[in-house]
């Protein structure tokens, strides 16, 4: 008679205790780094007894450029568009955690304006970037609609970023001291109309996995981050919060004005995949709340600092009629904006997590060191951990619900 064996819900712990019959050699295998579910070329080395993952190590820098390496070839305006290249998917949030650091090297105070607008477009390339997340997770996880419905809505995003920036991916639209010009005359009021549009399809997104079976089945317990892990590995942003912790540098260290703002930290309770997506949901809404506190708040004035006509190049009408200004102008342009020494470390609350720049001067217009603490390599660190002992099938659950981009990750 033969013998019945029945995994139970809990399959990822019982292969250890199955009958000999059913034990096997454990078995390596690559997934990635050309893999749909590693989103960009990651490669995870996975070590596995049937379908169960034993091991697993993330095996990095297929994209490393060496970003860190050129910016110390480079003056400090100049590195500003390869902070873009980052977390491509938020490159305006990218460019102002960079700028800030460099202005707090030069002891800059940007104006009111200046500040806000920084605000806006901080938190619109917070929803661009968590949008694709979700739209991605969903389909790793069989759903195609929301990865439609999610670009439909991005490319209203990508028009408005057009026009505020004239670029709709790479944007290098924030300047060391300022932004690269003022808002277009309606922009506000086209953002508004995004945020009064956009939030019902959001609903509409999150109301088509919240309560799926398949979504639940394939989220609910899987993945799972204690609180303690989640602070012991490093874990910030999204993940982080998944986990319960209620950390988020706009409250906790706010810069560039956001303590002027009410809003909300969505935080999870039991740290699991399904966790982590209901925090990128709610971080949606709470982000379109800030944006329209700001457009109502949104101060007149200049949108750059007084004393950023030694870091901005001149305007170019001013260069062809002021021997003074072109002068300035090829300073700037052949040799940098000149930094007092010191060290600086800045980070920003982006849609990823915390985004560092480490700053070193000797003085002169190229930095000395610097050093980029990316969210996404520090949240991937997790993954020998959470995803041993689950199914491989999970894997892409998890992958998905870390959200995380291989730009910023390799540098």
């Amino acid at each position: 008679m033969a013998t019945e064996f029945a995994f139970p819900d809990n399959a990822a712990k019982t292969a250890a205790n199955a009958p000999a019959e059913f034990q096997t050699e454990k078995m390596s295998l690559a997934m990635g780094p050309s893999h749909p579910s590693t989103h960009g070329v990651l490669r995870l080395q996975l070590e596995l007894d049937g379908e169960i993952v034993t091991k697993c190590d993330p095996v990095l820098g297929y994209l490393h450029r060496g970003d860190e390496k050129i910016a110390e070839n480079m003056t400090y305006n100049q590195f500003v568009p390869y902070t873009d290249r980052l977390d491509y998917l938020a490159p305006l949030a990218n460019n102002v955690a960079y700028a800030i650091a460099v202005e707090k090297l030069a002891k800059l105070e940007l104006p009111p304006r200046g500040q806000a607008i920084r605000v806006i477009i901080s938190e619109l390339a917070r929803i661009s970037s968590h949008l694709l997340g979700l739209g991605a997770f969903a389909m790793d996880t069989g759903a195609w609609t929301v990865f439609l419905y999610q670009f439909t809505e991005r490319e209203k995003l990508y028009k408005l970023f057009e026009e505020l920036t004239g670029a709709r991916f790479t944007t290098s639209y924030t300047r060391i001291g300022g932004v690269a010009r003022d808002l277009p005359e309606g922009w506000t009021g086209r953002v508004e109309a995004f945020c009064e549009q956009f939030l019902p399809i959001l609903d509409e997104m999150l109301e088509m996995l919240t309560r799926n079976k398949i979504f639940m089945d394939r989220t609910v317990g899987v993945g799972v981050i204690s609180r303690e892990d989640a602070i012991g590995y490093g874990l910030t942003g999204p993940n982080l919060r998944g986990s319960g912790v209620p950390l988020d540098l706009r409250k906790d260290k706010p810069y560039s004005g956001y303590e002027q703002y009410d809003f909300d930290v969505p935080v999870g309770t039991k740290g699991d995949s399904y966790d982590r997506y209901l925090v990128r949901g709610e971080e949606m809404k709470q982000a379109v709340r800030i944006v329209r506190q700001a457009i109502a708040k949104l101060p007149g004035g200049e949108w750059y600092a007084k004393d950023a006509v030694r870091i901005f190049a001149p305007r170019k009408e001013k260069v062809l009629t002021s021997m003074e200004e072109l002068i300035n102008n090829f300073m700037i342009v052949t040799e940098g904006p000149q930094m007092p020494a010191g060290e600086v470390y800045f980070e920003a609350e982006n849609p990823k997590g915390a985004l560092g720049f480490y700053v070193v001067s000797k003085g002169g217009g190229v930095p000395w060191r610097l050093k980029i603490r990316s969210p996404s390599f520090c949240n991937l660190s997790i993954l020998p951990k959470v995803c041993q002992g689950n199914l491989m099938s999970d894997v892409v659950a998890i992958l998905g619900s870390l959200d995380f981009v291989m730009g910023e990750c390799d540098r």
